[in-house]
């Protein structure tokens, strides 16, 4: 018998058989559903370490070292090496776990044969901090389930698996609450949950510090590309189009083209009708235009942008009419007026901000109307520009202001630099606005202060024990200030639970938050150099500043491949680079 004859018509049978075999119906196409594609991965992790336990050794808690053991996440008849918890009336032991880094998520809690054949009551807390995860839901510290749950009683299963939470954390603890209760637990990992991406950009240099802060801008910014580019993992959850700038930023510098941030940037436009504002903000709306202008460059993705013509075509005109025809002022007033929460209650530097934001923003929108060939809109832009650039407002001491001044070419970027934004080294930085001050700075040529600040600054952040920035921050907040990965010491305050303002109080502040990945992008921009000329990255501009660094190295995605980058500081000072890139990009060196 001839198999070559045999097998082609077997194949044929099978698939004849699958496209006639019936479905259940929940398979039927025509459901009204959603089927998700996000490329998310789950990965469970154990702790790596056990932080707190109440109870005592031995006699409430046996054998808890075993949770630190790679599990398999399956309860089994053998029933061996568990850990036993054992409740009184009035003893309820509790263990506090540690997983090393902060995780998109939730917990697994694999169980073994307890003495009794039913569900046992556990209190399950997430924290990004020791201090949240040890937290009642309180006013005083303003501890929240908001956004997510990370505050719940479950109940876990006898010889079974119970999988519970959808938040950001580090540190989980449980409680056992059933009064005079034996559980035995086999496992409790950690489902981390993630977009499985590489990391295509890099940056390596002769200082470890900004290595780190490198990579920890670029993983917090990683662990918010879920559903949409969220802007934090506990909270909010959402997408807030100012905050996704630096963090578009950072993507195109670390991962490239991604499509979570043109499916956020749509969800935003298609939920705000004109007139309306994104997040209801005036300055969002404007971020949004600067964000296309942006990506357009970093991709050259013209059928994307031709997606937007409608849309950026009214927001721009929009835009032009709101402004004083006697003054030249902005008149903004048909929206929440904001820049980021630190300057919120400074009135005249918010009108200073969205004045030059206007102008950013125009002079974004008119590249994008010659390129989408609509060269009314941009003439339009254009002579709203130079109306705009007659009245620059006062700052009123607001760093967020200046840098915004200097940027829009409105103010000697110099000037700002040494009279406003390294006044105090610093002092009234925001890890959102962060970012435009360093670039502002780099505008004036001073890349060592700036280096000097991103050490500072985000450095004092991770020397609190942070695995990702947080939503704001205060070197007000460092004087006997505890880390956040060991329980608070009698005397000390509390960094996360003592400290923030505004929306982000005490626990309810987001230590892991997208927008304070500034450094990230800058570092690739202005240490690397490099600096798209041409939309989708066909022409580079590579020029370091190594500051007191004596090498940088690293790598930047283009849509045709990874430019390698390796700069070198001589003995005389001149910088050595060899770069390599894909045929299709050019690289100019000036």
């Amino acid at each position: 018998m001839n198999m070559k004859h045999i097998l082609p018509a077997a194949a044929l049978l099978l698939s004849a058989y699958t496209a006639s075999a019936q479905l259940p119906p929940i398979f039927d196409q025509s459901r009204n559903a959603t089927v998700e594609t996000t490329p998310t991965v789950r990965k469970y992790l154990s702790p790596v370490k056990i932080v707190w336990q109440a109870g005592k050794e031995g006699e409430n808690v046996i054998n808890a070292s075993r949770f630190l053991l790679k599990g398999n996440g399956q309860a089994d008849l053998a029933n061996k090496d568990m850990c036993i918890l054992k409740s009184t009336s009035s003893v309820h032991p509790a263990l506090l776990f540690d997983f090393g880094t902060e995780l998109h998520g939730g917990l697994q809690i694999v169980t073994g044969m307890s003495k009794v054949n039913k569900p046992v009551k556990l209190r399950v807390r997430f924290g990004e901090s020791v201090s949240e995860a040890m937290s009642d839901i309180e006013p005083q510290k303003n501890a929240t389930n908001d956004h997510a749950m990370r505050d719940m009683i479950v109940e876990v299963p006898w010889l079974g698996k119970l999988e519970v939470g959808n938040t950001g954390f580090r540190f989980v603890r449980i409680d056992l609450l059933d009064d005079n209760t034996e559980l035995q637990l086999k496992e409790v990992r950690a489902i981390f949950v993630y977009r499985d991406i590489p990391y295509l950009g890099s940056f390596k240099s002769s200082d470890p510090l900004l290595d780190k802060i490198w990579m920890t801008g670029a993983y917090t910014v990683h662990l918010n590309m879920q559903d949409y580019l969220w802007d934090g993992i506990k909270r909010d959850r959402l997408v807030w189009i100012g905050d996704m700038h630096p963090e578009t930023s950072t993507i195109s510098a670390v991962f490239g083209n991604n499509e979570v941030v043109p499916k956020s940037l749509d969800l935003s436009r298609d939920i705000t009708p004109l007139p309306g504002y994104m997040n209801g903000m005036i300055s969002y709306s404007m971020w949004w235009v600067l964000i296309q202008r942006d990506w357009f460059m970093h991709t050259g993705d013209m059928n994307y942008l031709k997606q937007q013509a409608a849309y950026l075509k009214g927001l721009l005109a929009q835009l032009v009419s709101k402004i004083d025809p006697v003054t030249n002022s902005e008149k903004l007033t048909d929206g929440t007026r904001f820049l980021d929460w630190p300057s919120s209650e400074n009135k005249p530097a918010i009108h200073a901000g969205l004045q030059a934001m206007m102008v950013m923003t125009l002079q974004a929108g008119a590249d994008l109307s010659k390129r989408l060939n609509d060269h009314a809109t941009a003439e339009k832009c254009a002579e709203a520009i130079s109306r705009l650039k007659k009245y620059v407002p006062e700052i009123n001491g607001s760093k967020q202001a200046a840098a915004l001044l200097a940027l829009a070419d409105m103010a000697p970027a110099e000037k700002i630099n040494q009279e406003v934004l390294s006044v105090g080294g610093v002092k009234d930085f925001s890890t959102f606005y962060g970012y435009y001050m360093l670039q502002a700075k780099a505008k004036a040529g001073d890349y060592q202060g700036s280096l000097n600040n991103i050490r500072t600054y985000w450095g004092a952040m991770l020397n609190l024990g942070a695995t990702t920035f947080w939503e704001d921050f205060n070197m007000d907040w460092l004087p006997n200030a505890s880390r956040i990965d060991e329980v608070v010491k009698p005397g000390q305050k509390d960094i996360h639970g003592d400290y923030g303002a505004y929306c982000y109080k005490g626990f309810r502040h987001s230590l892991c938050h997208g927008w304070a990945s500034g450094p990230t992008a800058w570092l690739t921009e202005h240490v690397l150099g490099v600096s798209v000329v041409e939309p989708g990255c066909k022409v580079l501009r590579i020029v370091p500043h190594l500051g007191d660094l004596t090498f940088a190295e690293g790598t930047f995605p283009t849509p045709y491949g990874v430019v390698t980058i390796k700069h070198r500081k001589l003995p005389d000072g001149k910088i050595q680079s060899d770069i390599k890139a894909p045929s299709q990009v050019k690289i100019l060196r000036k």
